[in-house]
């Protein structure tokens, strides 16, 4: 698209003269005067508005505060026969991004509208950016609808625009970075750096150098100093990942910044002062390393200002589904092909299973599914055996391993497996419920033979067909 320029001037000769000399390359606009400016700039979207400075009736700085207070800002420049230091700060205080004096110089004008433009190029780039981190690091990015996902969102959003430490804790995978990064895009520091780091990563000395920089000469092989983390992130959110990793000597110095918001480098002693918020994460329960004497209690307390605790996935089965839906989908597009549509049998088994790798083995499960599927179905028999309860895999509160059924049976005339009994006193599953679940993996397990299935599950195939005939929604699982 050809750029658009706006030329505000009362002189005609110099309206004509400029139009001539930039329409080759622009598509420009003339007005005589400030009142035929805000008409043109109310119809049409500019890139450039070129302005005299001295016309009758309203002057150009009232076209620069109007032009600069339109939803699409233009970029404008001042002209005047009447230059002088004061009307150039006037006009460059109100939002010009530049100055020229009459008669004006073609060349200079040109790499002056080149250089405006390149600078809103810029300025949109940034905005689109902001708006995707803002998208991708808001609450809507942290996916789920379970009631104990709703709590940790809400604990974010009170704690988000306050100063106060934050500690998070919970099982690795569970989305303690994703929370993180949500308090300090939620926070006023938004637009400063969010800056992590993953303490178990690194060696005590590396660590203590990554975290606070070191001075030249700090140790063997320090050529030069070195501008750390906590530097790098002044003024926004430093997010120190598996904190209870940390040796006594860092505990120590991050201490000392908690106290006094300043830091000193390795090797050096002078201190630092920082506007750094604290964020830190941790899978260990950071009260029982106090006890256990591996955490300093003073510095347990300091980072213990405000805690969220991320609940495992076990624990938030109803998200899983969102989850899958999230995860495949984006692995889809990311690999240019269509989501694999999951079938109702393998849904049930993905909702059941206990997922103790959290968010992160799900995540990773919904990508080799599309990379492997490419669009097609994914039924429960394309599921690795953990997922179908040959893992074990989790019914209710009972732990169910379909493969010791036959020890562990206690009569042929019976298929109420022990452990379902556990689950269904909890009140997860009803008697029936737990027999048809039992009964369905076996067949699964079996492929679909009778007679393999009424082995595995310690039965004579009497006893089997009989209960077949009494849920023959069960008899449809072929070979």
């Amino acid at each position: 698209m050809v750029p658009s320029v706006l030329i505000v001037d009362d002189e005609k000769h110099t309206r004509d003269g400029l139009q001539q000399a930039l329409a080759e390359n622009y598509d420009v606009s003339v007005a005589a005067n400030a009142d035929e400016a805000f008409n043109l700039l109310a119809a049409q979207d500019y890139d450039v508005v070129l302005t005299d400075l001295r016309m009758p009736g309203k002057s150009g700085l009232k076209v620069i505060d109007h032009a600069l207070a339109l939803p699409h800002r233009p970029a404008v420049i001042m002209m005047t026969a009447y230059g002088s230091i004061d009307t150039a700060v006037d006009a460059m205080r109100r939002g010009a991004v530049d100055f020229l004096t009459k008669p004006v110089n073609l060349g200079r004008l040109e790499m002056l509208i080149q250089r405006a433009l390149k600078s809103r190029t810029l300025e949109a780039e940034v905005k689109q950016l902001h708006e995707r981190l803002d998208e991708k690091f808001s609450f809507e990015g942290i996916v789920g609808h379970s009631q104990k996902l709703k709590d940790v969102i809400e604990r974010v959003k009170l704690v988000a625009p306050s100063r106060a430490t934050v500690l998070i804790e919970g099982e690795s995978g569970t989305g303690k970075e994703l929370v993180a990064q949500a308090v300090h895009q939620s926070s006023p520091r938004a637009r400063a750096p969010f800056i992590a780091v993953h303490c178990a990563a690194l060696s005590e000395n590396l660590l203590e150098s990554e975290i606070f920089g070191h001075e030249r000469g700090a140790f063997t092989g320090a050529m030069e100093k070195r501008v750390g983390r906590f530097e790098s992130a002044d003024g926004g959110t430093l997010f120190l990942d598996e904190i209870g990793e940390i040796s006594a000597s860092t505990q120590v110095k991050l201490l000392r910044f908690l106290e006094t918001k300043a830091i000193e480098r390795v090797g050096g002693n002078k201190p630092l002062e920082l506007d750094v918020r604290l964020v830190a994460a941790t899978n260990r329960p950071l009260d029982r390393l106090v006890r256990e004497g591996k955490f300093r209690e003073d510095l347990f307390f300091r980072l213990n200002v405000v805690r969220i605790t991320m609940p495992p996935l076990r624990e938030r089965a109803e998200d899983v589904p969102l989850l899958l839906a999230h995860y495949l989908n984006f692995f889809a597009a990311e690999n240019g092909v269509e989501p694999p549509a999951v079938e109702p049998g393998a849904l049930r088994y993905l909702t059941a299973y206990a997922w103790p790798g959290n968010i992160r083995e799900l995540r990773n499960f919904c990508e080799n599914a599309v990379v492997l599927r490419r669009g097609g179905k994914l039924t429960e028999y394309d599921l690795e055996p953990k997922f179908r309860g040959e893992g074990p895999a989790t019914v209710g509160s009972a732990v169910v391993h379909v493969a010791d059924v036959a020890s562990r049976s206690a009569s042929n005339s019976q298929l109420i497996e022990p452990a379902y009994s556990q689950a269904n006193s909890a009140g997860s599953l009803s008697v029936e419920e737990n027999e048809k679940r039992l009964l369905r993996e076996a067949l699964i397990k079996a492929r679909g033979s009778r007679t393999d299935a009424a082995k595995l599950m310690g039965v004579s195939r009497r006893t089997l067909h009989r209960k077949l005939a009494q849920w023959p929604e069960l008899d449809v699982i072929d070979k």
